[in-house]
């Protein structure tokens, strides 16, 4: 059909009643049209008449009728570009027909832009010159002379302020059309330009467009899918892949906002980095918490939620397992993405700026940060905490200003303190809730009175100690131990320490090697040991501790078993994984974390205790066992882990108190012996 007849009849399909297939057709001729009419003029007609046409905008689709009028000016402005490019210098005739148009990308972009008048709304041009400037533009296509260019990135910064300083004008669709246009077109806007754009304004229409109808939904399709979720034989579940709360589901994760959610958080980010007003800060942060609060609240009614994720194989049936389930946690996973993003750039923003680091808000700050951590760590758990930058940030800075406010930080612990503190709740997202704790608390024990140690991080440990924990709360096991090291390691918690330092070193040694790995318990040892050794004030009021508890190592060891420990329980992480070189027995490990804990005792202890562990390496049965630990020996003796004093006391042992020759050969000392006198002839080593 001639163009001619086809803009006619396409004007005339716009004034038509709203038709889904019907629309389809005409706008996948409209974008024919944009890129075959060779006049000007009707290119301006036809923008201006679709931009009003009752056909289209009638019955609106959300987002997606916004997002398809993008589309219709990207394609069409890639197509004049290309057959700009390729036609420009052939000659054409009624043999060689000219492809497109034949409008120059100028000429085409000013008379689309000239069809955005005064009768449509402004969000309405934003989504036409994003079209426009990321077809002839985007992907480094430089369609677009520099000073057009210019031009309407200048215009549709000036068409977005202008929307933003009427949003009841725009309506939920007017803002969502706008965040949408500009997410796509952001990259394309110069420094300059950016700078011009009315932040203030801009954040919270982000922000809510985020988590709003076309954005997240704030949470309520959780709630939805409980009412799908249907118990069948025996104790499985089942989320049916026909059932409406999936199918809903998936639309969500196609619509436009959900779909490009990375780039809309770095545009939230970088709003925050520019407001003028850092009460918007503030407002946007407490925004993400009610958010992040109202998704974990509807997941704690979801029948999903009762499952831990160690059995889910156990309780969920296959196609459950291999379809429903891994969309849902899509979905959760670019919400909690998108919310780190964010989170970042507020606590960024408080670093710098003078009201926001102000001691009435920053504690304020901080404390709601780690409560959104809290929110959300039943989805950032699956993916280990410390998976990404952005998260590992956010943690340690809001912790870093909080643990500057004692009072802060007791009110914030208080806050969020197990309900069930001392004992172990059967609910999975509980028991998820107080892994957060645990790994949240450790960080606030020198900020913290002795008492309040002992009430908020001492009695919530204490259940996750026990030796006889479920193997799988291995995790929640190992934020129990690093918590509790860190209450000891504290130095004003000197008679706390004392007082339950004997029930800690009991559930350490019946913990191993059940519940800690090799590397976990060696950690843990030392680490007691550095507790009951100076400059800790525990060696003062208590100087034979650190005696005492080589001495429980010793004697565990001598009665040690010797066959290699199963990978079940020597890997239980991928750090194990990292640091195990071959198999080791129960009693290798032992005599290593001995060896671990020689650089930090008294050198009267170790004058003791060099030899003793040179004994004791001679008692292990496998000779690959006793060389790995043969190497551990002479590592700690001269790599650099003792100080000065306590190097020259393991010189002296080595050369003349008969060290080496219990080391290398396994002979005990039997002198005294003379500097340089003839020994028995047969064996030598060069050390």
């Amino acid at each position: 059909m001639p163009a001619d007849r086809l803009l006619t009849t396409v004007l005339r399909a716009y004034q038509g009643v709203p038709d889904p297939e019907q629309n389809n057709r005409i706008l996948s001729s409209t974008t024919s049209l944009l890129t075959t009419l060779s006049n000007p003029l009707n290119v301006t007609l036809l923008t201006s008449h679709l931009l009003t046409a009752p056909a289209i905008w009638n019955k609106i689709d959300g987002l997606d009728t916004s997002l398809r009028i993008i589309s219709i000016f990207n394609t069409a402005a890639i197509t004049v570009r290309k057959h700009h490019v390729e036609g420009h210098s052939k000659p054409y005739d009624a043999y060689q027909p000219r492809q497109g148009g034949g409008i120059a990308c100028d000429d085409w972009a000013k008379a689309v832009v000239k069809g955005l008048d005064e009768r449509t709304p402004r969000w309405q041009h934003i989504l036409v010159i994003c079209g426009v400037l990321i077809g002839m533009e985007g992907q480094e296509r430089r369609g677009l002379s520099r000073g057009l260019r210019t031009t309407l990135e200048n215009a549709m910064v000036t068409a977005v302020n202008l929307a933003l300083d009427n949003p009841s004008t725009a309506g939920i669709l007017g803002s969502g059309s706008l965040v949408l246009a500009l997410n796509h077109a952001f990259p394309l806007l110069s420094d300059g330009v950016r700078s011009e754009l009315n932040y203030d304004a801009l954040l919270m229409v982000a922000a809510r467009a985020m988590t709003s109808t076309e954005g997240y939904q704030e949470g309520y399709f959780i709630e939805a899918i409980d009412y799908d979720v249907k118990q069948v034989s025996g104790n499985k579940f089942d989320w049916a892949a026909k059932s409406a709360s999936f199918q809903q589901l998936q639309k969500l994760a196609k619509k436009p906002v959900v779909a490009s959610m990375g780039p809309l958080a770095r545009l939230i980010a970088h709003a925050i980095e520019n407001v003028r007003n850092p009460l918007l800060v503030v407002e946007t942060r407490e925004h993400l918490l009610a958010f992040t609060s109202g998704i974990s609240q509807k997941w704690q009614r979801n029948k999903l939620s009762e499952i831990d994720p160690s059995e889910e194989a156990t309780f969920l049936t296959p196609d459950t397992l291999r379809i429903t389930f891994p969309v849902l946690w899509q979905i959760l996973k670019t919400a909690m993405f998108a919310t780190v993003v964010i989170l970042r750039a507020v606590l960024g923003r408080t670093l710098i700026d003078r009201v926001l680091a102000s001691p009435q808000v920053a504690p304020v700050t901080a404390s709601q940060s780690l409560l959104v951590l809290g929110t959300i760590h039943f989805i950032s758990s699956r993916l280990g905490s410390n998976a990404f930058s952005a998260y590992t940030f956010v943690n340690i800075t809001s912790i870093d200003i909080l643990t500057r406010f004692p009072s802060s930080s007791l009110a914030f612990l208080r806050t969020i303190y197990p309900p069930h503190a001392g004992q172990i709740p059967a609910h999975p997202l509980q028991r998820n809730h107080d892994l957060f704790y645990l790994n949240t608390a450790e960080h606030f024990t020198l900020s913290l009175k002795p008492a309040d140690v002992e009430s908020l991080i001492v009695t919530p440990c204490t259940p996750y100690l026990s030796p006889i924990a479920n193997v799988h709360l291995l995790e929640i096991f190992e934020a129990a131990h690093s918590a509790m090291l860190a209450v000891l390691a504290a130095p004003q918690n000197e008679e706390l320490t004392a007082r339950i330092l004997p029930f800690y070193v009991e559930s350490l040694f019946a913990s191993f090697p059940r519940n800690l790995s090799p590397r976990q318990f060696r950690f843990a040892f030392k680490a007691l040991i550095q507790i009951c050794t100076p400059p800790n004030p525990l060696s003062t009021s208590h100087p034979f501790m650190a005696e005492t508890l080589l001495e429980m190592l010793h004697h565990r060891a001598l009665n040690a078993p010797t066959t290699p420990l199963p990978p079940s329980v020597a890997i239980k992480s991928e750090a194990d994984a990292k640091t195990q070189e071959i198999p080791l027995s129960e009693q290798a490990v032992l005599l290593l974390t001995l060896l671990d804990a020689l650089p930090n005792v008294t050198m009267a202890v170790l004058e003791v205790w060099l030899p003793l562990s040179a004994d004791l390496l001679n008692v292990i049965p496998d000779p690959s066992m006793k060389e790995h630990c043969k190497r551990r020996f002479w590592e700690v003796l001269e790599g650099g882990e003792m100080d000065v004093e306590r190097s020259a006391v393991c010189v002296a042992w080595w050369g003349t108190r008969g060290g080496r020759e219990r080391v290398l050969f396994g002979e005990a000392e039997g002198g005294p012996f003379m500097s340089g006198g003839l020994g028995a002839p047969g064996r030598e080593s060069r050390l």
